[in-house]
């Protein structure tokens, strides 16, 4: 079939934001509509539309004179998303959770599967792939569709930065604690615990934001503070 107009703005929007997030365009990347839309084979103006919307996730800047820029999240934005990202987390097994039932047990399942994997032969770009869709099977636990929204657009804000500070921890362990926490949600999952999963889910995010904190922490330290006048 076809791909009507809809399908295509949303598949252009998935890619070129996955591409931001994988840091195929890494901060202070110049977004030329022309090449963008050249590049996909299309016109200008979907390319202009899906601007718009990484614009309004904050993903992308426009700035007069210069165009179109990939945004670098600062210290004080990142925590007050992830600070956000902890409460929504834990929204999703109170407002409106959907029963788990087999079939997200066996996507529990493909999950363990392939972070296994990854544990075995860590791979930062798969882990981050993958660390995607597993959020994108999170927010089904919620029938609330505001809900999904909102921690939807939170999560691409940040959802780069570990990619980009990977150097500074250490990937294996990333990987195995990411096994851990997929063991401890089937077991929620399975016994029909939508709340218990949603309070595993904060729990990891809130040590991955501490880990990323103490890892970007060294750098800090290495700038010179600047002297007062």
């Amino acid at each position: 079939m076809a791909e009507d107009s809809r399908d295509r703005l949303a598949r252009l929007h998935g890619e070129m934001r996955a591409r931001i997030c994988l840091l195929d365009w890494p901060p202070g990347t110049r977004l030329s509509e022309g090449d963008v839309a050249a590049e996909y084979g299309v016109s200008r103006t979907p390319i202009r539309r899906v601007l718009a919307r990484l614009e309004d996730e904050g993903l992308v800047q426009t700035l007069h004179g210069v165009g179109t820029l990939v945004t670098d999240p600062g210290a004080e934005e990142l925590a007050q998303t992830y600070a956000l990202r902890l409460e929504l987390a834990e929204l999703v097994g109170r407002l409106d959770p959907v029963s788990p039932g087999p079939e997200q047990v066996c996507r529990i399942d493909g999950f363990i599967a392939e972070a296994a994997a990854l544990a075995a032969a860590p791979d930062a770009r798969g882990f981050a792939r993958l660390n995607m869709a597993y959020f994108a099977f999170g927010l089904s636990l919620t029938g609330n569709s505001v809900l999904r929204e909102v921690a939807e657009r939170l999560y691409y804000r940040t959802a780069r930065v570990w990619l980009r500070q990977i150097a500074e921890l250490e990937l294996a362990e990333e990987c195995a604690i990411f096994v851990s926490e997929l063991h401890e949600t089937r077991r929620a999952l399975t016994a029909g615990d939508p709340m218990a999963a949603a309070l595993i889910r904060r729990a990891h995010i809130s040590m991955s934001a501490r880990r990323l904190q103490n890892a970007a922490a060294p750098q800090a330290q290495q700038v010179p503070a600047l002297s007062g006048s």
